[in-house]
Formats: C-alpha cells, sequence, structure tokens
C-alpha cells in the first residue's frame, strides 16, 4: 500500500501567557471584590467544573488562599451538571482525576446532587441551585470563557453557564437542556442568569481564558453587576486566542484522543467545524472546510469511560468501544438531549483497517493521493501531522513550519500507528 507522504508541522501562535495563575487569580479576585465587604468568619462556596482547564488547581488554590487570609472559610463544590455518572461521588473523583483535592487546593470539598430551587423564570422553568451552595453566606464562581461545542450567541461556555448548568447539579442540567430544545439558549440563559444572580450571594466570577498552547492567558476577576456584559467581551477574546487545524479540503482527520476532560463535547466542534453532533451522524458537513471524515482512536483516562461526543466521529477503535462506561455516556448525552452523541461510529480493531475504511467512504480512490491529518486532540494544536499535498492550501496567516522531511503513514506490526500519540 503506498500512503501519502506525511510531515510533521509545528503551529506557532503570538498570544498571552500568564506567568503566575494562582498570583493572577488573587489579583482579579481582588479587583472583583474591591469595597465588597468583610468576608471573616463567612462560607464560601468555591465551584469547580469537570473540564480540563489550564492551571485550574493554581487559581484555585490561589483563591482558597486569599480566602482563608481574609478570614473565609471555604469549600470547594463540584459545579459539573450530570458528570461523574450524576452521582455526589462520581463528581469528586472527576475532581481528583483533574487534580483537585483536598491537599492540593487546601479546602475541604462538598459534593452533593440535592438542589433548591431558587425561582422560577418567566418562561415557567424551574431555577435549581447546588444545596451547600445555596447555604453558603457566598458563591464564588470560576471558570473558562471559551466558544460552546453546540451553542451561539454571546453567552456560550463560561461563568453564566456555571451558575446554570454547573450548579444546578444533575436535576438542573435537565432542566436547562430541556428548556433550550423550546426557547433560545441565550433568552435562557438571560432570565435564568438574572434569577440566580439577583436571588443568589455571588461573591465574584474568576473567568479564565486560555491561549492556543492549552496555557492560561488571561485571569479575569469579574462583579456580580457585570457578568452579562463581562462574559460577551471575554468570549470574543477567548474565540481569537482558538486553535484550529490550519487546513481545508481535509478528507481524513485522525484525532488520537477525545474525552470530557479535552471539551464538553469530547472533540471540539469549532476545532473540527462540525458544530451540532448530529452532523456526522447524518453525514452533513455545515461548513464546508470541515473534515469530510473524522477517525478517533482512544478516549483519555480523565474522563473516566464518559465517551459523549463520540457520534461526532466516523470511525472508532475497539480499545476506545471497550472503555466507554455507557452509564456516564448515557447520562451526559441524555441530559444534554443530545443522545447522537453516544452513538458509537463503525468500530475497526486496527488503525491501518479504519484509515484504509475512512478514506474509501471520503471518495477517495486512491490511498496515495488522501489529504490526511492528525492531531493528538482538540486542545493540543502545535504538534500535527499532515499529508504534504494539505501544505499548499494552509490558511492565509497561519504560522507553521515543517520540521524533517515526509515519511508515508507508519504501522507497526499490529497494524497500530506509530508513534501512538503524538506529543503534546
Amino acid at each position: 500500500m503506498v500512503w501519502p507522504r506525511m510531515v510533521r508541522v509545528v503551529q506557532r501562535f503570538e498570544q498571552p501567557s500568564v506567568a503566575d495563575p494562582s498570583a493572577a487569580a488573587v489579583e482579579a479576585f481582588a479587583e472583583a471584590t474591591r469595597g465588597g465587604g468583610e468576608l471573616r468568619g463567612t462560607r464560601v462556596a468555591v465551584t469547580v467544573g469537570s473540564r480540563g482547564i489550564a492551571d485550574l488547581v493554581a487559581v484555585v488554590r490561589g483563591l482558597v488562599g486569599e480566602l482563608h487570609r481574609r478570614g473565609a472559610e471555604p469549600f470547594i463544590v463540584p459545579a459539573m451538571g450530570s458528570h461523574g455518572g450524576g452521582t455526589a461521588e462520581g463528581q469528586r473523583a472527576v475532581l481528583a482525576t483533574l487534580g483537585v483535592t483536598e491537599e492540593s487546593v487546601d479546602a475541604p470539598i462538598r459534593s452533593s446532587m440535592e438542589t433548591v430551587q431558587v425561582g422560577t423564570t418567566e418562561d415557567g422553568f424551574p431555577v435549581l441551585l447546588d444545596r451547600l451552595a445555596s447555604a453558603a453566606d457566598h458563591v464564588l464562581v470560576v471558570n473558562r470563557v471559551k466558544p460552546h461545542t453546540e451553542f451561539a450567541g454571546p453567552y456560550q461556555s463560561g461563568l453564566l453557564k456555571m451558575l446554570l448548568i454547573g450548579l444546578g447539579k444533575h436535576a438542573g442540567a435537565i432542566q436547562y437542556h430541556a428548556a433550550a430544545t423550546r426557547i433560545p439558549f441565550e433568552r435562557l440563559i438571560r432570565t435564568a442568569g438574572r434569577l440566580v444572580l439577583d436571588r443568589v450571594p455571588i461573591l465574584a466570577g474568576i473567568a479564565i481564558i486560555e491561549n492556543a498552547y492549552d496555557g492560561t492567558a488571561e485571569v479575569v476577576g469579574v462583579p456580580p453587576a457585570e457578568f452579562f456584559a463581562a462574559e460577551e467581551r471575554l468570549l470574543a477574546r477567548a474565540a481569537a486566542y482558538m486553535a484550529t487545524v490550519p487546513f481545508d479540503g481535509i478528507d481524513l482527520l485522525i484525532i488520537d484522543e477525545m474525552g470530557k476532560n479535552i471539551s464538553g463535547a469530547g472533540i471540539d466542534t469549532n476545532v473540527i467545524r462540525r458544530k451540532h453532533w448530529a452532523d456526522a451522524a447524518i453525514g452533513e458537513r455545515l461548513d464546508p472546510g470541515a473534515p469530510k471524515r473524522i477517525f478517533v482512536r482512544d478516549l483519555t483516562s480523565e474522563t473516566q469511560g464518559n465517551a459523549a461526543g463520540i457520534g461526532i466521529a466516523d470511525f472508532t477503535l475497539r480499545r476506545l468501544a471497550d472503555k466507554i462506561d455507557r452509564h456516564k455516556t448515557y447520562t451526559n448525552t441524555i441530559t444534554a438531549t443530545r443522545p447522537r452523541g453516544a452513538v458509537l461510529p463503525l468500530v475497526y480493531d486496527t488503525d491501518e483497517e479504519a484509515i484504509l475504511a475512512a478514506i474509501a467512504s471520503a471518495g477517495v480512490v486512491d490511498p496515495a493521493q488522501a489529504c490526511i491529518a492528525r492531531i493528538r486532540n482538540t486542545l493540543r494544536l502545535t504538534r500535527i501531522e499532515a499529508s504534504e499535498n494539505l501544505l499548499a492550501g494552509a490558511h492565509p496567516g497561519a504560522r507553521i513550519e515543517v520540521t524533517g522531511a515526509g515519511t508515508g503513514i507508519r504501522f507497526d506490526d499490529e497494524g497500530m500507528l506509530t508513534p501512538d500519540r503524538l506529543p503534546v
């Protein structure tokens, strides 16, 4: 078999980077709470979600340390909707995979799936909140701001989503996702978010924006009164920082790993340009520059078997399918009202079989002419493998450098790609 010649490509970006995320978080907190009153003796719930956010432990540890310094009693609340199988212990375990433990952040973790209703939106939807957070004197909302894998609009993944779907726990996530099938997501965020901000003692928001190197670009403190206006601005900055696969005309995109620690959909749809989970399943590519076929090879260990979003791919390996925790995956996709996200693509035992099938299904007659790109995951895009026939069509403005001579796709004796993972 003659394969296209593949080259290693390094993608470079000129973007800011925070040297000391912990100190930056403390500074952002001070700015957001300027003139905010006495904290001594108060209980402060600090939200931590399920995403693999850059420098998450350092940011949370810095905030907890500052709260202790001010005499407060901080505790961590897992704010992650239905993740961790929708159980309190499962959500505590998710935090541990991200490095967030009571020892690492110097604060107790209080995990519960119980909620209280804080009100009803004008459209008649109940607004739920974690019971432990609702009993605190203050809530400090910590989350990354970035484009959502499905929803568009001025408010996507960020502080407001954490207030609702994160702190709403499993029951709240069900309510909000169901509501989003009947009313625009932006209206839901505005009405439910405003209600929470009015009725819950939100101390501040700490927004983390990442750069294209999967590092921290900014840590921004946001007073509660500015959540809506600030998040819209921060989302635009986050979108500008995002890395992409810098080629059009890809017949096959190979992704070494997917998982909830990488993206809410396992595979960031903004990166692969398949915005909806259903696109892959029904063979539609709403973005003409999206890859014709996607082959995902494995799950990360951090995702703990949650393969929500696997339905985005067209092909996968037996080893990935065998690692899927159906309960966690089904719980997540049903809560999100996106059952197609759990639908298995075509499953093959070896990379070689999967790649041949994927190329054939993309309408490529001669494998040597296939346009192929390979990435580690949709969060790590500085190092890419690409077939030489893609280089001429690199995106305008993309800063890429070819490192080393081209070689054919390499398999070991068992038909698996070598190396098994691209470096990060």
